[in-house]
C-alpha cells in the first residue's frame, strides 16, 4: 500500500488532467489536488478550428470534463480561476490567488506536477489592449472569435502566422465567407516545411483564392479605437474586422524561471527521462518542457496534444511513487489543408541541412487510388535518409487521408531503425475504393533501393517524377 502523500498539479488541460488521473490511480491514498488559471480543464485544443468553422457546433462540446465530473470520475479536486504566483521549493509549498475573490493563500506538497502549457508568441505591432484581436489556442478565444464573427461588417480577416494552426484558421474562415489575408513573415507559406510543401500549399491557397501576403515587413497596420482597423499595404489600405495571431508557440516556464529549475535550450523546462526537473520533488509534463527527440538523441521541443498526455500519465506515476519512463520522441503531426492533407513525420530536409546532417533523398507524386476510379488523386511523398545506414531520418506528404497511414508507418520504421530500402518489401493492402495497387511507400522503397544499386550512397539523391504534375 502506498502511503498518503498531496499531490499538486498546476495546469488542467491535457497533460495536468492526465497526470492528475494518472496519479490518483498509482496512488489512491493521495490527496490529489489540480489548479487551472482558466475557467475550462481538460479541452479539446486541436479540434477549435473545426469549432470556429462550424463543423463543431458548440465551443463547450470540446470541454470533456468539468469540475464536478472530473472529481466524481477520477476523485480529484479541481480549482478552476485559480492562478498559482510563486513556488517555495524550500517550505515545498505554493502561492495560490483565487481570481475571483482575489485573496492569496498558500497551498502545501509533497510532489508538484507542472503542466503550464505554452503560450502563443506576440506580435510585436500589436498590444494587449487590442479588443479585436485574439490568438487561437483556448475555449475562450474562439467564443472570443465567434463574437468577432457575428459583429464583422467587412467580412474580412487578417489571420497573422501561415503555420498548422494559422492554416487552418484561414480555411475556416474562408468557408464562413470571410475574405482571408494570410500574413507570413518568410517569403512562402508554411515555412517550417520543405520547398516542395510550400510551393503546393501556396497553389492551394491561391486556387481557394487566400490572400496570402509573405515577407512580412512589407505589410502596416491601421488602428483606432483600440482596435485594429486595416493593413496598409503598398500605400493600398484594406479595412479589417477583426485579426487572428497564430504565430507559434513558446513554453509557459515563467513559475519554473522563478523557482531556479533548469531551462532548456528552447525555454522549456529540463527533465530526465521520468520526468523529473531539477527539483526532485517538482515533476512537469506537456507543452512546457523539452524531451529527447529520437533522430537527433538531443533535447527538442515538441508541443503536441499526443505527446501531452503520454507525459501528463508519466508524471503522474511517478509524483505518485510509480516507475514510468519517458523514451525518445519522433515529431509526427498532420494538418487539413482545404481537400487537402499533410503529414511530417521525423525531421524536415530544412532540419536536416540546419544540423548538418548528410542524407539523400527520394520523393515521387503517384494516384492514391486506381485511376480508373473518379476519386482517384495524386499524392506526394518525400522520403529522407541516412546515406549510408539508409535508416530513415524524416518524411512529409500531401495527399489525402491516407498520409496519415503513411506517416505512422514511417514513424514505426524510424523507431525499429528499419531501412528506407525495406519499404519496397513490405506488404500493403489493395483494393480499388480504399488503396493503389502500387503504394507510395513502395515506389519510394524501391527508389531508395535504386540509389544505393548505382553506387550514389555519398551523394545526395533525388528522384523526381516530372510528368506528374499535384493536381488542385
Amino acid at each position: 500500500m502506498k502511503p498518503e502523500q498531496t499531490i499538486v498539479v498546476i495546469g488542467g488541460n491535457a497533460a495536468g488532467a492526465a497526470a492528475a488521473a494518472k496519479a490518483k490511480r498509482i496512488n489512491p491514498n493521495a490527496k490529489v489536488i489540480l489548479f487551472e488559471q482558466s475557467k475550462y480543464i481538460s479541452t479539446g485544443t486541436c479540434e477549435l478550428p473545426y469549432v470556429l468553422s462550424g463543423e463543431i457546433d458548440d465551443p463547450l462540446s470540446v470541454v470533456f470534463f468539468d469540475e464536478k465530473k472530473f472529481e466524481y470520475e477520477k476523485n480529484v479536486k479541481v480549482f478552476t480561476k485559480y492562478n498559482v504566483e510563486k513556488i517555495n521549493v524550500h517550505t515545498k509549498s505554493i502561492l495560490v490567488l483565487s481570481l475571483i475573490e482575489l485573496k492569496p493563500f498558500e497551498f502545501k506538497y509533497d510532489k508538484l506536477i507542472l503542466a503550464t502549457g505554452s503560450r502563443v508568441k506576440r506580435v510585436p505591432q500589436f498590444s494587449s489592449e487590442l479588443t479585436n484581436v485574439s490568438p487561437l489556442k483556448s475555449v475562450e478565444d474562439v467564443i472570443r472569435i465567434k463574437k468577432f464573427i457575428s459583429e464583422a461588417k467587412q467580412k474580412r480577416v487578417c489571420v497573422i502566422g501561415s503555420g498548422y494552426i494559422g492554416l487552418e484558421a484561414a480555411e475556416a474562415l474562408n468557408k464562413l465567407g470571410f475574405e482571408v489575408y494570410l500574413i507570413e513573415q518568410e517569403r512562402e507559406p508554411f515555412p517550417s516545411t520543405d520547398k516542395e510543401i510550400r510551393q503546393r500549399v501556396k497553389k492551394i491557397l491561391d486556387e481557394k483564392r487566400i490572400n496570402f501576403l509573405g515577407s512580412a515587413e512589407n505589410v502596416k497596420y491601421r488602428f483606432n479605437n483600440s482596435k485594429v482597423a486595416a493593413l496598409v499595404i503598398e500605400g493600398r489600405q484594406i479595412e479589417i474586422d477583426f485579426a487572428i495571431t497564430c504565430t507559434g508557440f513558446s513554453p509557459n516556464n515563467s513559475l519554473a524561471f522563478q523557482a531556479k529549475l533548469d531551462i532548456g535550450k528552447y525555454g522549456g523546462i529540463k527533465v530526465n527521462n521520468r520526468l523529473q526537473t531539477s527539483q526532485k520533488d517538482i515533476y512537469a509534463c506537456g507543452d512546457c518542457i523539452e524531451i529527447k527527440n529520437f533522430v537527433t538523441r538531443i533535447d527538442d521541443y515538441f508541443p503536441l496534444a499526443t505527446l501531452a498526455h503520454r507525459e501528463g500519465h508519466i508524471a503522474g506515476e511517478n509524483a505518485a511513487l510509480g516507475n514510468a519512463y519517458l523514451q525518445p520522441a519522433i515529431k509526427n503531426i498532420s494538418v487539413k489543408i482545404f481537400d487537402h492533407y499533410f503529414a511530417q513525420v521525423g525531421l524536415s530536409e530544412q532540419e536536416l541541412q540546419n544540423k548538418n546532417i548528410p542524407h539523400s533523398t527520394v520523393e515521387e507524386t503517384v494516384p492514391n487510388l486506381v485511376k480508373v476510379l473518379k476519386e482517384s488523386n495524386l499524392v506526394y511523398g518525400k522520403i529522407l535518409f541516412d546515406r549510408s545506414s539508409k535508416k530513415i531520418l524524416g518524411a512529409s506528404f500531401l495527399g489525402g487521408k491516407e498520409v496519415s497511414g503513411y506517416a505512422d508507418i514511417i514513424s514505426t520504421y524510424i523507431k525499429n531503425n528499419i531501412p528506407a530500402t525495406q519499404l519496397a518489401n513490405t506488404e500493403y493492402n489493395y483494393t480499388p475504393p480504399l488503396s493503389p495497387m502500387i503504394n507510395l511507400l513502395s515506389v519510394l522503397g524501391r527508389k531508395a533501393a535504386h540509389s544505393f544499386s548505382q553506387g550514389k550512397e555519398n551523394n545526395d539523391v533525388t528522384y523526381i517524377n516530372n510528368n506528374m504534375d499535384f493536381k488542385l
